[in-house]
């Protein structure tokens, strides 16, 4: 059995689930979750989700401080700043097409089809390969020139 991509998905209400995605698309209105160390199977709505977090290791390494800074990674995009609702924010890089028209703030009506965006941590130190930012948990984001 492939155990899929490794993941934490956070919640909106702050809670965390661990284990092996299957089948993930931008699209999904549902995913399917292997929860880590069990063969429990959970299905997901995307529209409680905060983030998903695609990690090396569930683990991670707590006496790690992640950087926040541009010039530690070599660009792979469009520098950007999340500011997400609960006051979390982070820094990275988008590839690709961004969920929003012109501007900083995110058009709902042009991410009805499109649920959010991936974004590549600036450190590559970081446990996070990538994470995938869902717009309805987002305040603001800003594309560093």
């Amino acid at each position: 059995m492939a155990e899929g991509e490794k993941a934490v998905l956070r919640f909106l209400d702050g809670t965390i689930l661990k284990g092996y995605l299957e089948g993930f698309t931008e699209e999904a209105t549902e995913i399917t979750v292997r929860t880590m160390g069990t063969k429990t199977k959970t299905t997901v709505d995307v529209d409680k989700l905060k983030a998903i977090f695609f990690v090396k290791t569930f683990e991670g390494d707590r006496q790690y401080s992640e950087k926040k800074s541009y010039g530690i990674r070599k660009p792979k995009g469009r520098r950007t700043f999340v500011k997400f609702k609960d006051g979390e924010d982070m820094i990275g890089f988008i590839e690709g097409k961004v969920p929003w028209e012109k501007g900083f703030f995110l058009s709902v009506e042009k991410t009805k089809k499109l649920k959010g965006f991936y974004l590549l941590p600036a450190d590559d130190g970081s446990n996070n390969n990538s994470v995938f930012v869902f717009a309805d948990a987002v305040r603001d984001v800003t594309i560093v020139p």
